[in-house]
């Protein structure tokens, strides 16, 4: 060193840790009945209030043991009533399945059950197998996915409190005069439109839109970057968004050691080995029923390695830093985690003491 000069010191900057959010399946696990799996779900999302969890999504599957989420818009109208800041909506709903009428009027009518903190989260998969999707599918012009763009931008209009219209074409003596169509009347707040999906298909849906866009990284992992480089790059400023705004999803199981966080995720693991095999849905196994059971079967063995690869499983220190790490190397400033921590034998019917823990030692 150079007598007569300040030494230099280099200081590292670290990344602020990102919000946290929580998308829900509303797990039902053997001997659970539905009732006490909502139970447990509407605990969890009051806990994650008290903890400052950003916003706290249910999602929509069909004709699932294992999933009681099917009603998103039900189900967030009841988390909105049992909390007073966090942001409640779906992770997300279907609209194929639905008419997006009758989607704008249950979250028009969620926005004046709770004004400024409700999402309605959009996307194009069935969310169930063939059978169950015909059935939803079943009349109208609700069942052609090829109108999912023009069904997402008439629900845009009609959760607005402008209002949309309707051409009268085939209205009595009509002659194509417009008809005016509100989700709800004297509508001064409109919920926020995000579209999800896994696939480019949406990122680049939303980016020509100029919507908030999510990609269902917890369900695939394939294809997150692509995704995320194609709709910022496209992206369009609209009415309702000036700039790209994203965030990443992720399965999450903190424990407060690495052992007892893997064993929690073994019975996700199987659950996950039997969708992706195509055998027959069970309700959600216990920890010590998983341990039993992949003595025997080694259902998830072939994808243990895999998952833990893409899922964030461990201890709660790690586990948080490996989470925050993730949000800086996607460039975003949230993470919305599925709690897929599962229960111990005697563990109580309507809680979910493994999933609180998580979100818990995650918000530490």
């Amino acid at each position: 060193m150079t007598a007569g000069r300040p030494a230099l010191s280099v200081v590292m900057s670290t990344p602020p840790p990102p919000a946290l959010s929580v998308l829900d399946l509303v797990p039902v696990r053997t001997g659970q009945t539905s009732s006490q799996a909502v139970t447990a779900s509407l605990d969890l999302v009051r806990r994650a209030d008290e903890l400052g969890y950003r916003r706290y999504w249910f999602a929509e599957h069909h004709n699932m043991p294992a999933v009681a989420s099917t009603t998103p818009p039900v189900l967030a109208a009841a988390a909105a009533a049992r909390t007073t800041r966090i942001r409640v909506g779906s992770g997300g709903v279907m609209l194929p399945n639905h008419a997006p009428l009758v989607v704008a009027e249950q979250f028009a009518a969620l926005e004046a059950i709770a004004p400024g903190r409700v999402d309605l989260g959009i996307g194009r998969a069935p969310g169930s197998d063939p059978v169950i999707t015909q059935l939803l599918r079943m009349t109208g012009t609700t069942s052609d996915v090829d109108r999912f763009p023009e069904h997402i931008r008439d629900i845009l209009g009609l959760v607005s409190p402008e209002g949309a219209s309707v051409r009268l074409v085939s209205r009595p003596g009509g002659s194509g005069e417009p008809y005016a169509v509100h989700a709800t009347p004297s509508a001064t707040t409109s919920p926020e439109v995000w579209l999800l999906g896994s696939s480019d298909y949406s990122a680049g849906l939303a980016a020509a839109f100029g919507l908030p866009y999510v990609f269902a990284n917890h369900f695939s992992g394939e294809g997150l970057e692509r995704a995320l480089d194609l709709y910022r790059s496209q992206f369009t400023p609209s009415e309702h968004l000036d700039a790209p705004r994203t965030f990443v999803t992720a399965n999450v199981v903190a424990a407060a050691s690495d052992e007892l966080a893997q064993e929690r995720m073994l019975p996700q693991a199987r659950m996950m080995a039997r969708l992706r095999g195509g055998r027959p849905l069970v309700a959600l196994e216990t920890v010590e029923q998983a341990a039993a059971a992949e003595a025997e079967d080694h259902l998830a063995s072939a994808m243990l390695d895999t998952l833990r690869s893409r899922w964030f499983v461990g201890a709660g220190d790690d586990v948080r830093a490996r989470v925050a790490a993730f949000a800086a190397q996607h460039g975003v400033d949230e993470v919305m985690v599925s709690p897929v921590a599962a229960a111990y034998d005697g563990e109580p019917m309507d809680a979910a003491a493994g999933r609180a823990e998580t979100l818990e030692l995650l918000a530490a």
